[in-house]
């Protein structure tokens, strides 16, 4: 299945009074991590896809990390990000955060892929993943 990559600095926002990242912010990392994979697997920005593909989004409806080694302000880190399921409308990600080239956290998340509800247009539904997306996403 599809990976991406992608580098940061830690800064300052993202961590505590003593320069480690609050483990919260994390997610936020990852969350950017899965749009950044989407982009690149769709060749377009998250506004563009969701439109095209009429969805409102891919809310997450579980997640968990395992924190190995602390990253603290200023570090450089590289994100590795991967689908490693695809189902009708769900899909599964995995974040492997490096630190000097140690994993440091490891994120797991489970997305649904969302429509807005036909019979209650105030609701969200899930919709089956375009077989187009389910495509990209399946390339290594």
């Amino acid at each position: 299945m599809l990976t991406n990559s992608r580098t940061l600095r830690i800064e300052w926002g993202d961590c505590d009074p003593a320069g480690i990242v609050f483990y919260p912010r994390f997610f936020v990392m990852f969350d950017t991590s899965t749009t950044a994979l989407f982009e690149r697997a769709l060749g377009m920005t998250k506004y563009q896809f969701l439109k095209a593909h009429d969805v409102i989004g891919y809310p997450m409806v579980e997640t968990r990390a395992r924190f190995h080694r602390p990253a603290r302000f200023g570090d450089d880190v590289v994100i590795d990000t991967a689908i490693t399921e695809i189902k009708r409308s769900s899909f599964a990600m995995e974040h492997r955060l490096l630190k000097g080239g140690e994993l440091a956290v490891e994120g797991f998340e489970t997305r649904v892929w969302v429509g807005r509800d036909p019979d209650d247009p105030e609701k969200i539904k899930s919709k089956a993943i375009p077989p187009a997306v389910v495509a990209r996403l399946s390339q290594p």
